[in-house]
């Protein structure tokens, strides 16, 4: 992800306080907020309050998956359904207040998918792969949309993210790094294509596995991701900005499980930062939930270099989505991607930050819908 990306450096940096946006956005579930004046002692209460809740769900939703309570077949993680147990769905809000519309979940699914047709399309499956510490859960409202519109949908765990259980310190190699998503693609059936879809670091584990499997691909969508060059590795396209991004160098934390004479293992994040870098102009329940499940980032898979071809790689029909609120991977970094590395079609989620899927899910799943209708030329 962003955080992968910048230059690694011994020196310590000063954690601060960044300014945040003048105009954040509202809290889910508060559209109230806009119609009548409250005093600000009543709306930090209520947004504490909201944050508690959001903590609470989170926790005890991993705790199901976890222990196998609840099963969550959207996935295709590593997930073992309990035996005998019937089929649960995700609890739907029972509050009375005005909902607001800034969760597409809460409206009518038609406002999204009506006048959908999936049939003639080359496919209708989807594969989902998160960013650099996430984890699966981070597709929970793409998921939804995608299936109440006749998709196929599965996210995926990459190795020692998510709910996948290996230790992130001891992961030494990309594909390493993406062997669950590139065991999927294979075993697909014969002449079954996915369009693959991914976010920030994700965006080079797609390219990686577009050069091993071409003919499974129809199409590779990047979600303000990492869309490199033949030769590049991650590490090397940011740390062009390095210097540019404070706020990222702040964040970084640098595990090293083999000692510090050693080059680091993995990346964290500081966790009150997360907000102001990956969440700015999400929900704070959706930020809250992050806060408590991502997972450190490896660092051996950032250093790696790609090599990818124009007979395969090349021969894969891609779409790039910038997000240009985004504090983690720039705009001007996303851009410098573009056009080192055009793509067919390059879309722009207005107002989106670094995590659409949760600041901007109804128009990300828009642009995905249009991106499976789009001819080939």
């Amino acid at each position: 992800m962003g955080n992968l990306c910048t230059c690694f450096s011994h020196k310590e940096v000063k954690k601060k306080t960044s300014k945040r946006l003048s105009n954040p956005p509202p809290v889910a579930g508060s559209s109230n907020r806009w119609t009548r004046i409250r005093s600000s002692k009543k709306e930090k209460l209520e947004d504490s309050i909201i944050q508690e809740q959001a903590i609470a769900a989170a926790i005890l939703f991993q705790h199901h998956q976890q222990n196998g309570t609840l099963p969550f077949d959207r996935s295709a993680s590593l997930r073992y359904p309990v035996p005998g147990l019937k089929k649960q769905s995700l609890p739907r809000s029972s509050s009375s207040r005005a909902r607001s519309l800034t969760d597409p979940l809460l409206q009518p699914h038609q406002l999204v998918n009506q006048d959908l047709k999936i049939d003639g399309l080359e496919t209708n499956h989807f594969v989902l792969v998160h960013g650099g510490g996430f984890g699966a859960w981070c597709w929970y409202k793409t998921i939804a949309l995608l299936e109440e519109g006749g998709f196929k949908v599965n996210a995926i765990d990459l190795t020692g993210s998510g709910i996948h259980s290996f230790d992130t310190n001891s992961i030494t190699s990309l594909s390493q790094y993406v062997k669950p998503l590139t065991d999927f693609v294979e075993k697909l059936g014969q002449g079954e294509k996915v369009i693959l879809v991914g976010h920030d670091f994700g965006g080079a584990c797609i390219s990686y596995v577009m050069e091993l499997f071409p003919f499974k691909v129809a199409k590779a969508v990047y979600i303000a991701a990492a869309m490199l060059t033949s030769g590049q590795s991650t590490l090397d396209m940011f740390s062009q900005q390095a210097e540019s991004n404070d706020l990222m160098r702040q964040a970084q934390v640098f595990l090293y499980a083999n000692g510090r004479d050693h080059p680091p293992t993995a990346i964290d994040l500081d966790k009150s930062l997360l907000r102001e870098l990956l969440f700015n102009q999400s929900p704070a329940k959706d930020a809250a939930l992050a806060s408590v499940s991502m997972r450190p980032i490896p660092f051996a898979p950032v250093l790696e270099k790609l090599s990818l071809s124009d007979v395969n790689y090349g021969s894969v029909r891609r779409f790039y989505i910038e997000a240009p609120e985004d504090n983690a991977i720039p705009i001007s970094v996303q851009e410098s991607m573009i056009n080192s590395n055009p793509p067919e079609r390059v879309f722009r989620l207005k107002g989106s930050d670094h995590s659409p899927f949760f600041s901007k899910p109804q128009a990300l799943h828009k642009l995905l819908i249009e991106i499976t209708k789009i001819p080939s030329t």
